[in-house]
Order: C-alpha cells, then structure tokens, then sequence
C-alpha cells in the first residue's frame, strides 16, 4: 500500500528573498498563517507557533534552511505524529516565485486520509494567503476561522 504524501504548489509575483523571509519571519507570517511565534524559524531550532482559532501551540523545529530557495522543518502535522515540511522556492523570473510543498508521508488508511484532506486543504489555504499578504497586503485569514472557536 503506498503512503500518502501531500504536494501544493502556487506562483507568488515576488522575489525569492522576499517570499523566503514571508516565511522563516514571525512578523511577517503573522499577517496571513499564525498569530505568534516564539522566534524564527532557523536550522536545528523549535518555536512555537501559535493559530489564531486554535488556544494550544505547535512546536514547529527547523531542519534545513537554504536562504532564499529551501526551508524544512518537522511538526506535529497529525495528531501524535511528527511529519517533515519541506517548502522549495523557485525563481521563475525576477519577481516571481514558485513555492512547493511537500509534506508527509502518513499510510493510507483511514488516519491517513483524516491528515491528507485537512492539511492538504490548510496547505492551499497557506498558499493563497500569503499571495494575497505579499501582492496585495490582504490577510485572508482575519475573520476566516473564527467559527471554529465561537459556541454554536
């Protein structure tokens, strides 16, 4: 049975560097995925991300960053499992970046298919967030999730 492994991709209309940094600077990040962090992310550290709809904070720790083309990191990408990010940027030209993702890898069954559908949908929501933060200085995320901790 072949594990399941998840792959996202999506072109951003700005410099590497600058989508390197989106991503490695809590500062920034914070304007369209997490609310805080407890640092950047850097090589052989852990920080805790926090989620603006969630209360408990995820440890995120930096395997391999290769400033402005790869970032890898591992986190708990499903319940009780430690999983690897690996998010590769291309330059497509000048001003344009095309950023990969991949994560995994989980078996295909029925805990599997949970993780691949949940974050392979938070991975395009990752993506067109930050397009929409660095092209137009819109947060996609304010206001999105905010049913998820309302009482219904």
């Amino acid at each position: 049975m072949k594990q399941l492994e998840i792959h996202a991709a999506l072109q951003i209309a700005k410099p590497s560097k600058d989508v390197f940094e989106a991503i490695v600077d809590p500062e920034k990040m914070a304007h369209y995925f997490i609310s805080e962090s407890t640092g950047p992310l850097e090589e052989g550290k852990t920080v805790q991300w926090k989620f603006p709809e969630f209360d408990m904070r995820f440890p995120v720790t930096g395997k391999k960053i290769n400033k402005p083309e790869l970032i890898s990191f591992e986190w708990e990408g499903a319940p009780g499992k430690t999983l690897s990010v690996e998010i590769k940027l291309e330059s497509t030209s000048a001003d344009k970046t095309l950023v990969k993702i991949i994560e995994g890898k989980m078996e295909n069954n029925e805990e599997g298919l949970q993780w691949f559908g949940r974050n392979s949908g938070g991975w395009a929501n990752f993506l067109a967030c930050m397009k929409a933060y660095l092209e137009f200085g819109i947060n996609l995320r304010k206001g999105g999730f905010d049913f998820m901790t309302k009482p219904e």
